[in-house]
C-alpha cells in the first residue's frame, strides 16, 4: 500500500468519523434547544404567576376596605 492509498484510506475514515459525530451530537443540539425554550417558556410563566399573585394581593385588599366600609355602614363599628 503506498503513502497516496494510505493518506486516501485515512481521509475517507476522517469524513465516516466526522459524519457519524454529526449524526450523533445533532440529536442533543436539537435536545439542548427544546429545553432552552422550554426554560424561557417557564420563565415566561414565573413572571406572569409573579404579576397574577401581586393583583390578587390587590384585589384582597380591595375588598377589605369594602368589607371594612360596609361594617361602618352597618353599624357594626364604629
Amino acid at each position: 500500500m503506498t503513502t497516496d492509498e494510505r493518506i486516501e484510506k485515512l481521509v475517507e475514515r476522517h469524513e465516516a468519523l466526522a459524519q457519524t459525530v454529526e449524526r450523533l451530537t445533532h440529536p442533543g443540539i436539537q435536545q439542548g434547544e427544546r429545553l432552552e425554550k422550554q426554560g424561557e417558556h417557564l420563565e415566561r410563566q414565573s413572571e406572569n404567576i409573579d404579576k397574577l399573585t401581586e393583583q390578587i394581593r390587590m384585589l384582597a385588599n380591595v375588598a377589605a376596605s369594602h368589607e371594612e366600609r360596609l361594617d361602618t355602614i352597618e353599624g357594626n363599628r364604629p
